[in-house]
């Protein structure tokens, strides 16, 4: 048993870090570490917390490696309790539970807690913070009862709730007091092309505008919001993200020493005013000033290790916290935003240099010393690619280039200035901040542990596992450092084929090679790998159409194509069967309720117009599918890197705007391509008008009809980083509009990368949407009529795969949870929530553990 106990208060991303730190060093073994942790889950992470809305789980968002990290190293967790009280005197903490615990070092991480402004009605049914996974679960739950979401706050955590609200369906709003949005990080030019971008992507913002009262109703849901100029916006949901107040009630309680603005009170050490008692991350105030980000709070947490293991025998001089460079590089609704150094040029004397592109909505801004040789700050918004670099330069003061506009001036090649690229850094220059990574150690871990892969640089050194800023200057030092060691930086697929996925795909194309063995055999080398299987079964699928099931090809397939159904966090699958432009028959909806009763599905209506069922086991999928096809349904591919679904308004059959058939040529195209497989999955709309209802400009392809006939855009995108789609063709007929549909398809699966969208592809073309219209259209290429011939050679192998799976008894027998038994995983648990079912989390699970294990 330790005789010495650290205590510490708060187990968020700050608070996890100081135990992993001590774990790290192995100094659980010499303490007994006893954390507090208030909320129902252990530490997750709350800088991707937006992606929770995105499909994420608490499961993928957790810190810990495994749900039993913290119990295999011995420490203990107080789940759902925090401390009430602190005793100096006797040295000891309570808990709202009421446990006791005594502390030889006691550590607050206790953190922030969001700002509400005391506005008449804020506590009106549908107001929301936007801080925990409980909020976020609020939210969703609000949002499906709601048409109009506000966001009282437009700094960084207001956009990124603003997304949120948005890609619920919600029409969003973002209420600000101040004159610009993000006024901590971008100045007035940089605010300026924000706010236009974020607009362009259908966030209403109001600037200068003191809300006043959020009106009620009768029942005490919102109403509306009024502002001080008499201005009033209907809403019912709000969501106040307007800064943050440190949780520094036990401080006050305690009487430690306080910051005047709030916040306990800390030296270098992170000692506050009691020499037992530290503070770590957002509650804790150094010279007047709290650091909200997660890579200060790190440092904090591996100082306050070192300076306690220091108190008690260990290193007499540890790591010192004096104060943090606190530039950000942020991703917000898809928006890039970067903001390092003096970005507001406060420095006396300093020079300014910026660049405004309004087209393309970019903005760059540099802070230069007085003599322009120093680098001190600057701003980017609508194109980070350069922060990387800038900020380094700014840490490291290295020497600007004659003319230091030239960094942010566009250029044709886009080349950097000579000398100014990773290797002007010196060896000692920070390159992750979060985890203190230092440019000589990456490098050193690439040259003496062979890196080869980003990831790989990641898994051995933690750089770019946090806030994931400095993963492109990762990828820069990769580079470099290889080139020099004389290594030929390639895009390989893997180390088996000495090919990028482009040229596999011509090989496979041109000397018509059917099978993975007969690619390997002729162009490969070794068995192959989890890499290349996949993509090269997709490539396969993609000029053959073969079944994917097939002894061939199955060991190729990933574990969703593998059971032909997305997998689940809980091991079961979902069935999504394809509903061509929407249009469904009576009976199949018959027949969909009826499945998902009697298997006791969840069943979901999709923003593709679908209907997804979930929670079926392994063994029951062909039973489901069985009553699916009597009725017509076909699989509808949402396991599989193929085309999903094609989405349409109701157009000129029922609306009264609609100048064409949506409906009708939705369908057509969408039972053209199904099951096409590609480099990644494919979406497409049609809208029967202007009004674009179907949001065909946010697809891979998308058709507006015109009065003319159907306008074709492509190489749209929704999702992390929307990407308004470009007009390829106005004024088509359908044939016409089909044609250009396959060329594009096609010639996007012979040349973009594995896993690559067609937005982030056509990104790297040169010469963007005039190269695609001379290659589709003018056929600058001369390959037109042979991407239509391959196009209609997939269509005519067309096969339903579900049907193909049913009727082959080999096929059919793969369905099983276990190999040597036909029974069902009796770890699968399910509990009922809103008149549905959903899989058990962890601690619902551990509560019946006992039972399980006696199945």
């Amino acid at each position: 048993m330790n005789s010495k106990t650290v205590v510490v208060v708060g187990n968020g991303m700050v608070g996890h870090k100081f135990i992993e730190t001590m774990i790290s060093r192995g100094e659980h073994l010499n303490w007994n570490v006893v954390t507090f942790c208030e909320e129902p889950r252990l530490a997750y992470d709350r800088v991707y917390l937006s992606s929770f809305f995105a499909g994420k789980t608490a499961e993928d968002l957790s810190l810990l490696p495994k749900p039993t990290y913290y119990a295999d190293h011995g420490i203990t967790v107080h789940l759902r309790d925090q401390v009430a009280s602190i005793d100096k005197a006797a040295k000891t903490v309570t808990s709202a539970k009421g446990v006791v615990i005594a502390y030889d070092k006691l550590v607050l991480a206790t953190g922030s807690f969001p700002f509400v402004p005391p506005v008449t009605g804020r506590d009106a049914t549908g107001c929301f913070v936007y801080r925990t996974i409980e909020d976020l679960i609020g939210m969703q739950n609000h949002a499906t009862s709601s048409k109009i979401g506000v966001v009282i706050g437009g700094g960084l955590l207001g956009l990124e709730c603003a997304s949120a609200l948005k890609n619920m369906g919600l029409e969003t709003h973002v209420v600000e007091f101040a004159p610009r949005l993000m006024t901590v990080q971008v100045d007035e030019g940089g605010g300026a092309i924000l706010k236009r971008k974020i607009e362009s992507l259908g966030v209403k913002v109001h600037l200068n505008k003191n809300t006043s009262e959020i009106v009620k109703t009768a029942e005490g849901r919102i109403e509306k919001m009024t502002f001080a100029d008499k201005s009033e916006l209907k809403t019912d949901m709000i969501v106040f993200s307007a800064g943050i107040r440190p949780r520094d009630e036990l401080g006050k309680s305690t009487g430690l020493v306080m910051g005047e603005r709030g916040g306990i009170h800390v030296d270098e050490h992170c000692v506050t005013s009691d020499p037992d008692i530290l503070a770590i991350g957002e509650v804790a105030v150094y010279k007047k000033f709290i650091y909200g980000l997660v890579a200060p709070g790190y440092h904090m947490a591996t100082v306050a290790v070192d300076t306690i293991t220091a108190s008690f025998g260990g290193k007499a001089e540890g790591a010192r916290f004096t104060g943090f460079d606190m530039s950000t590089k942020l991703k917000l609704m898809g928006v890039e935003v970067g903001s390092f150094g003096d970005a507001m040029g406060s420095t006396p004397g300093c020079h300014v240099a910026s660049f405004t592109d309004s087209n393309a909505e970019v903005y760059r801004k540099l802070v230069l010393s007085a003599d322009r040789k120093t680098l001190l700050g600057g701003v980017l918004v609508g194109d980070t690619s350069a922060y990387g670099t800038l900020h380094q330069f700014m840490l490291n003061k290295v020497a600007m280039p004659a003319n230091p506009e030239d960094l942010i001036l566009p250029t044709r090649s886009g080349a950097k200035p000579a000398g100014m690229g990773v290797e002007s850094l010196p060896e000692a220059a920070t390159i992750c901040s979060c985890h203190n990574i230092t440019k000589g150690t990456i490098c050193g871990a690439i040259d003496s542990q062979e890196l080869r892969e980003v990831s790989d640089v990641k898994r051995c050194t933690k750089a770019g596992t946090g806030c994931g800023s400095c993963v492109s200057l990762i990828k820069d030092l990769l580079k470099d450092t290889l080139t020099k060691k004389g290594i030929t930086v390639t895009n390989h697929v893997c180390e088996h084929f000495a090919y990028s996925r482009q040229e596999l795909a011509s090989l496979v194309r041109l000397g018509k090679l059917k099978t993975f063995d007969a690619l390997l055999h002729a162009h490969g080398s070794g068995e192959g790998c989890e890499i290349c299987k996949p993509a090269i079964g997709s490539i396969l699928a993609s000029s053959w159409n073969e079944h994917v099931l097939e002894k061939k090809h199955a060991p190729l397939q990933d574990t969703n194509d593998r059971f032909l159904a997305n997998m689940q966090r809980d091991g079961t699958y979902s069935v999504v069967p394809r509903v061509p432009g929407g249009e469904i028959t009576a009976d199949q909806l018959i027949c969909l309720g009826t499945v998902a009763k009697k298997y006791n599905l969840y069943s979901k209506i999709t923003g593709g117009q679908r209907v997804d069922l979930f929670g079926a086991r392994v063994e029951q999928l062909p039973l489901i599918w069985e009553e699916l096809l009597q009725v017509g349904f076909e699989s509808g591919h949402a396991y599989g890197k193929a085309l999903r679904t094609v989405k349409s308004c109701v157009g000129s059959t029922w609306c009264r705007y609609g100048v064409q058939d949506s409906v009708g040529f939705a369908i057509k195209i969408e039972n053209r391509y199904k099951g096409l497989r590609s480099p990644h999955k494919l979406k497409g709309g049609v809208s029967g008008c202007a009004r674009e209802c179907a949001e065909a400009q946010g697809k891979d392809f998308g058709i507006i009809a015109t009065e003319n006939g159907y306008n074709l855009y492509v190489c749209g995108n929704g999702g992390m980083k929307p990407q308004h789609a470009q007009l390829l063709a106005a004024d088509l007929d359908e044939t016409a509009c089909m044609a250009l549909i396959d060329r594009f398809l096609m010639f996007y699966i012979r040349t973009a990368d594995r896993l690559e969208r067609t937005a982030p592809w056509f990104n790297k073309l040169e010469g963007g949407i005039d190269y695609l219209k001379e290659v589709l259209i003018d056929d600058k290429l001369g390959i037109c009529s042979e991407l239509e011939g391959e196009m209609q050679r997939v269509v005519d192998a067309y096969q339903d795969e579900w049907r193909t799976a049913i009727e082959s008894p080999d096929k059919r027998r793969q369905f099983r949870a276990f190999v040597n038994s036909p029974l069902a995983d009796p770890t699968i648990v399910m509990v009922e929530e809103r008149g549905q079912i959903r899989p058990a989390f962890f601690e619902e699970k551990a509560a019946n553990l006992d039972t399980l294990m006696q199945v």
